[in-house]
C-alpha cells in the first residue's frame, strides 16, 4: 500500500486547523486505520497535548524536520501521516514539498496526498483557495468549512462563497458543525482526544468524572463530523482497501 500524506492546514489564523486534525485521527482510529502525525506547531505543539503517542512537534521550515517527515514514509508502521500545518505555512510548506520533488513522487504513484483545506468566513481565507488549489491538482482537495463559532460562509450572498470555490477546480466541501462551546472547553481542559472524552476516559486511559451533558455534545457533534467523512469516503481516500466496520462511538 502507497504511503498516504493527509495535510491539514490554512494560511490565515484562527479556522480550527488542529480541531480537524483531532477529528481525523480519532476517524482513523476508529476505522482501524494505522495512523502518525506531526504538529507543526513549533516548538510546543498543539494537536500534540491531545494525541502525544501519535505525534511528533516539527518545524516544517526546517530541513532536517522535512526528512523526518517525508524520509520515513516508505518505511513506517503507519499508512497515514497526518500533517497539521500552522497558520500562515500553508503555501510555504506546499512549495516547499513541491521543490523537494514529493509531487513528483505523487504523480508517480509512489506516495499519495490529500490536502484539508480549512477556510473561514472572511474574503481574505477564501482567496486563499486560487492560491492553494494548484498545488493539489485535483488530488483529493477538500475545502473545508469550519464551523467555530454562529457565523455564516456569505450565506446572504452564496455567489461569493461559490465564486472563490470554482478556484478550487475539483474541490469538494466539507462542512464541519459548531460544537457546544462549554463542550469544547471541557475538552481542551481535559487534553484528551474527543474519543477518550466521549468514553470518560483520561490521558492515561483512567477513569474520569467528565458532564454526562457535555459528553453527550461531543458525541453528536463527533456523530455529525464523522458522518461528513463517510459522505467523501475518507477511508477509501486514505486507505482504499476493503473498508472496516467502525466501531460504536459509546
Amino acid at each position: 500500500m502507497r504511503p498516504m500524506v493527509v495535510m491539514i492546514g490554512a494560511d490565515k489564523g484562527g479556522v480550527g486547523k488542529t480541531t480537524i486534525a483531532r477529528t481525523l485521527l480519532d476517524y482513523l482510529d476508529a476505522n482501524d486505520v494505522p495512523a502518525r502525525a506531526f504538529d507543526s506547531e513549533y516548538p510546543r505543539g498543539t494537536l500534540a497535548r491531545f494525541h502525544p503517542k501519535a505525534t511528533d512537534v516539527v518545524d516544517v521550515t526546517a530541513a532536517a524536520d522535512q526528512m523526518k517527515m517525508l524520509d520515513t514514509l516508505a518505511d513506517m508502521g503507519a499508512t497515514v501521516t497526518v500533517l497539521d500545518i500552522r497558520a500562515g505555512l500553508l503555501s510555504r510548506t506546499l512549495k516547499a514539498f513541491t521543490d523537494v520533488g514529493f509531487f513528483d513522487l505523487v504523480r508517480g504513484k509512489e506516495f499519495d496526498f490529500c490536502l484539508f483545506h480549512v477556510v473561514g468566513p472572511s474574503v481574505a481565507s477564501l482567496e486563499e483557495i486560487g492560491t492553494v488549489a494548484p498545488y493539489a491538482e485535483g488530488r483529493n482537495y477538500f475545502v473545508v468549512k469550519n464551523f467555530i463559532n454562529e457565523t455564516s460562509f456569505f450565506d446572504w450572498n452564496p455567489q461569493i462563497y461559490k465564486g472563490y470555490l470554482k478556484g478550487g477546480r475539483e474541490a469538494v466541501e466539507v462542512t464541519i458543525p459548531k460544537l457546544n462551546e462549554m463542550a469544547c472547553e471541557q475538552v481542551e481542559l481535559a487534553s484528551v482526544p474527543y474519543l477518550s472524552f466521549i468514553a470518560n476516559k483520561g490521558p492515561n486511559g483512567e477513569n474520569a468524572a467528565y458532564s454526562f451533558v457535555l459528553r453527550g455534545y461531543v458525541r453528536h457533534w463527533l456523530g455529525n463530523v464523522w458522518a461528513e467523512y463517510d459522505r467523501i469516503k475518507l477511508v477509501d481516500v486514505v486507505s482504499p482497501k476493503d473498508q472496516v466496520q467502525m466501531k460504536v462511538v459509546r
